[in-house]
Parts: C-alpha cells; structure tokens; sequence
C-alpha cells in the first residue's frame, strides 16, 4: 500500500523532485541524530536545522521548556520540510521525557562540553547515538552531565574555549557522518523508513499535501 502510495504522489510532482527524494533518502539516517536544550537565538536554532538536513540527519530533537525554538525560514532554508521536528516543552521534566524515549531506542548520549576528555574522533558508533547540545552561554546542563554516557569534545587549538553552538552541531556531524560512511555499521534508514520518509516529503512539498494524501489512499482503497 505504501508503494503504491508513494507512486500515485510521485504522478504529481515533477520527475526531478523524485528522483532527487529517492536520492536523499538513501542517505538518510536516525543512527545519529542531534538534542538541543533550551538554544533561544534564532539564527542558532535554524543554521542547526539546515545542518541536520545537510549532514543526512533525518531528526532533531528540541527542548524548550524556557526558551522557543524558532526558525529563521531565510538561514534554514526550507529544511524545516525534510527534517522531523520533535518539540519537549510539555510536563514537569521535557528534558528528561526527551532522554527517556531516546534511551528506551537503543540510543546513547553523547553531551558535547569543552572541558570533556573524548574527542569527537573517538567516540564509539557500535549503537545510535544522540548528540546533546546546551545553550549558547551555559552549554550543557548538568543533568546531561550526569546522565551522558559520553561526554565529547571537539578538539581545539586557539584562545577561544568554545565553538558557537551552530558551528559544533555542524563540524561534529560531519566529522561523525564521515566515519559512518567509512564504516560497516548499518547506518542508513531501511527501505520501508525510506518510503515512510518519502511519503512525508511528497505530502510537505504539496499544497495541501495532507489532503492530498488522503485522497489517493481511499482511491487505492477503492480501486482494490
């Protein structure tokens, strides 16, 4: 049924899109993927969602229980449509409810802090991984220091003890997407994820993409 649904979207939109949808998905990943506590600067927050999309990063994942987190749709860049958004800003613990679903995933955490032993390089990637980032002053709060199965940095030669948040999400995944794609590790999403994933994007792309969506399921239905 997925199948045949992802056919019927793909008559249309252009060839192109398609083509250029089936190519990014096989590239696609949740072996990674990227936590941001509390991040209030706008521009921070979008230059991470374009870097999520860009590294192959297909979920983030936002704590906001003090601070929203906005997209600046010029420095995103219409990533918003292709990255799945997760948003903890609800209850006594967002924090916790975010570290507490990952974890029961298979996830490990990995907080990102200057003052860490473990470079970025040496991680270990034998299960998933989240990537914790705290905010732009503070970095990350102490109860991601306690409970991060890793704490990483990125190594550093200069004065400056620290990257802006943005620039660490982005040098961190590259410098981790290269290992995978150097790795054995089963890293991408599977066949089935691909089509779920591409089903998403056929539906963001469309105007009133939900509607549409609904539409072709119940002639597919029908036509059976």
């Amino acid at each position: 049924m997925k199948n045949e649904l992802l056919h019927a979207f793909y008559d249309l939109i252009p060839e192109v899109k398609g083509r250029l949808f089936d190519d990014v998905a096989s590239n696609r990943t949740r072996y990674l993927t990227v936590l941001l506590e509390e991040i209030y600067q706008e521009h921070n927050a979008s230059a991470v969602l374009r870097s999520c999309d860009c590294f192959g990063i297909q979920e983030l994942h936002v704590v906001e229980s003090k601070n929203q987190y906005k997209v600046q749709r010029d420095i995103a860049r219409g990533a918003g449509r292709w990255v799945d958004l997760f948003n903890y800003n609800e209850g006594a613990t967002p924090l916790m409810d975010a570290i507490t679903g990952l974890k029961s995933k298979g996830y490990k955490i990995a907080a990102l802090t200057p003052d860490a032993n473990l470079s970025v390089f040496d991680i270990p990637l034998d299960q998933p991984l989240v990537l914790s980032f705290g905010t732009e002053w503070e970095g990350i709060s102490d109860n991601i220091r306690e409970i991060a199965d890793y704490k990483v940095a990125i190594p550093m030669v200069g004065f400056t003890e620290s990257f802006n948040v943005s620039v660490s999400v982005a040098l961190t995944l590259q410098a981790l997407r290269q290992r995978l794609v150097e790795s054995e590790l089963n890293w991408k999403l599977s066949e089935e994820e691909q089509t779920d994933v591409k089903l998403k994007w056929c539906q963001r792309y469309m105007r009133n993409g939900e509607v549409v969506r609904k539409e072709l399921e119940k002639r597919l239905k029908d036509s059976k």
